[in-house]
C-alpha cells in the first residue's frame, strides 16, 4: 500500500536541507552513477572508499572502471567546480555531511546464508562520527527488516543518537543496471521507505532534489527492501520458466524463441529468453534473501516461496544440460577440447561475478574435457587470474566444440573459418549468426530449438543451488 508523505504536511517534522554535502560511500559501479548525478545538481559530494588506488584514480579525473561515457564526460568538470572529492576517511566524510547514502552490500557466504560483514563494519563507522539531524540512507540490497532492526540498532548503539529523534534513517533500493547506472538513476521512479513518517519525509526530499524522476513512497523500509526482492526474485523464476520451456521445446521438437515471441504479443504475457544460467551480484543472491526468511517446514507443512528455491536450481542447472546437449551431438567430451566464448556475467560488462562461465566450465570437466576461454573485454592474463584457460594462438585447430556463453557484440562476427575441427557450436545466448557457423561446416545449435538430438538430453539438474 502506498503511502501518502503529502497527507502529512501539517506534522512538523525537520527535512533535510539542501543542497549541502552528502556521503556515498562505496565507489563501485553502482556508487559512481550516484556521485555524478548528486554533484550534477549541486550537492558537494565526497565519496567513500577503501580502495586508495580508486581514490586516487577518481581524485586525477580517471575512473577505476569505464563502462559508462557519461561517467567518464562528466567526473572532470565537477572536480573541477569542487564538487566531488574522494576519500579513505569515511569517518571525516560522515561528520561533514548531512546526508549518507550507503552503497556497500550484503553478501552470501558459502552456506548461502547473509553474509552482514562489510556492511556491518561501514555501519559501526557511520555510527561513530554520525552528526545529530543527518539522514542516513541505504540503497544495497538487503534482506526485509534489516534496515528498521539491524542497521537501526548498531547506529544507534555506535552514535548515542535517537533515530526517532535526533537522525534519520531511511532505505531506498538501487535500481540501476551495470553499465546503465546514470541513465537508470534518470529514468526509472526511487523507492523510497523510512524506518518512521519523519525518516520518510526527509528521505523524499533528499531524492527530489537530485533526481528528475517519480519519488515512489512506501509505509515502511522493510516494504521498500520487499519490493526490491520481489523485483529481482521475479527475474530469477521468469528465466528458470524460459528455461523450462526450453528443455519442453527441445523434448518436442518444437522452437521456443518463435513460441514465447508469440505468447509474448498478448499483454498477459511476459517471458524473459531462456539461457545457459543466471550471473551476476544480483539475481544468483539476492533471491536466497527471501528464501532464507523462510526455511523449509515439515512435509505436511505449507510452505512459502517454493518457486524462488526451485529457480535457482533450475538455472544453475542449465550449464550441465547444455553440455548434455553438446554431447548428444558431438559424442563423449573425454579429452576432446571446447571453447567457451565469453567469460563475462553480462554483456559488454567487465564482470564475471557467479558468471554461468564457471558452472560450464566445471561440468566440462567432469566430463574429461579441456576448457579454453575467448573473451574480448580481457587480456590472456586477466583471463588467468579469474580461473580460466585462455584459447593460445595457433591452437584453433584444436577446438572440438564451442559453447556461447555471452553475448558480447563482437561474437557477431566471430571468424568460425579458424577452427576446421569444430563439429558443433551451442549458442547459449542467442547471441550468434547461425550463418556464419553454418557456412564454416559447424553444426548451430541452441536452447530450446527442437533439434532432434535434443529429446536425449536429461531435465536440467534439480541439486542444490551454488551460492
Amino acid at each position: 500500500m502506498w503511502s501518502d508523505v503529502a497527507e502529512a504536511e501539517t506534522i512538523p517534522v525537520p527535512a533535510v536541507p539542501g543542497p549541502g554535502v552528502v556521503a556515498v560511500i562505496g565507489l563501485g559501479r553502482l556508487g559512481l552513477p550516484r556521485v555524478v548525478q548528486f554533484a550534477s545538481r549541486g550537492w558537494r559530494v565526497l565519496g567513500c572508499d577503501l580502495n586508495p588506488r580508486v581514490v586516487e584514480c577518481l581524485n586525477g579525473g580517471l575512473l577505476p572502471i569505464c563502462e559508462e561515457p557519461e561517467l567518464e564526460n562528466e567526473l572532470p568538470g565537477l572536480l573541477e567546480r569542487g564538487l566531488f572529492t574522494a576519500t579513505v576517511n569515511i569517518g571525516e566524510a560522515v561528520a561533514r555531511a548531512k546526508v549518507i547514502v550507503v552503497m556497500v552490500p550484503a553478501r552470501l557466504d558459502e552456506h548461502q546464508q547473509v553474509d552482514f560483514q562489510d556492511l556491518d563494519a561501514t555501519t559501526e563507522v557511520i555510527g561513530q562520527a554520525l552528526q545529530p539531524g543527518s539522514l542516513v540512507c541505504y540503497e544495497a540490497t538487503l534482506p526485509v527488516g534489516t534496515t528498521q532492526g539491524r542497521l537501526r540498532a548498531m547506529l544507534e548503539s555506535s552514535s548515542g543518537l535517537d533515530a526517532s529523534q535526533e537522525f534519520f534513517l531511511a532505505y531506498s533500493p538501487e535500481r540501476t543496471l551495470l553499465g546503465h547506472g546514470l541513465h537508470d538513476l534518470r529514468t526509472y521512479p526511487k523507492i523510497v521507505g523510512g524506518i518512521d513518517l519523519r525518516s520518510t519525509r526527509a528521505a523524499v526530499a533528499f531524492y527530489r532534489s537530485v533526481l528528475p524522476v517519480e519519488i515512489l513512497t512506501l509505509a515502511s523500509a522493510a516494504e521498500a527492501e520487499f519490493t526490491r526482492l520481489i523485483e529481482l526474485t521475479y527475474q530469477d523464476v521468469n528465466i528458470a520458466l524460459a528455461n523450462e520451456f526450453a528443455c519442453y521445446a527441445d523434448e518436442h521438437g518444437l522452437d521456443v524463441m518463435a513460441a514465447i515471441a508469440a505468447a509474448n504479443t498478448s499483454p498477459a504475457a511476459h517471458i524473459l529468453q531462456p539461457g545457459v544460467g543466471v550471473g551476476g551480484h544480483a539475481l544468483p543472491v539476492y533471491p536466497y534473501f527471501l528464501i532464507n526468511d523462510t526455511p523449509p517446514g515439515d512435509p505436511g507443512e505449507f510452505q512459502h516461496l517454493r518457486m524462488p528455491r526451485v529457480a535457482r536450481q533450475i538455472n544453475d542447472g542449465m550449464a550441465e544440460y547444455a553440455v548434455q546437449r553438446i554431447e548428444a551431438a558431438a559424442g563423449s567430451l573425454w579429452r576432446r577440447s571446447v571453447l567457451l566464448l565469453g567469460v563475462a556475467c553480462r554483456a559488454e560488462t567487465r564482470e564475471t561475478t557467479l558468471s554461468s562461465a564457471y558452472l560450464l566450465q566445471t561440468a566440462l570437466w567432469r566430463r574429461g574435457a579441456t576448457v579454453y576461454v575467448d573473451d574480448p573485454l580481457y587480456t590472456p592474463a586477466e583471463l588467468h587470474t579469474l580461473g580460466f584457460q585462455p584459447l593460445p594462438p595457433g591452437r584453433e585447430n584444436e577446438i572440438d566444440a564451442m559453447i556461447l556463453q555471452m553475448a558480447h557484440r563482437a561474437y557477431q562476427n566471430f571468424d568460425f573459418r579458424k577452427f576446421p575441427r569444430c563439429r558443433v557450436i551451442l549458442d547459449g545466448r542467442y547471441g550468434l549468426l547461425r550463418e556464419r557457423a553454418e557456412d564454416a561446416g559447424i553444426r548451430y545449435m541452441a536452447l530450446g530449438d527442437g533439434r532432434e538430438d535434443a529429446a536425449q538430453c536429461l531435465p536440467p539438474v534439480r541439486g542444490k543451488a551454488r551460492s
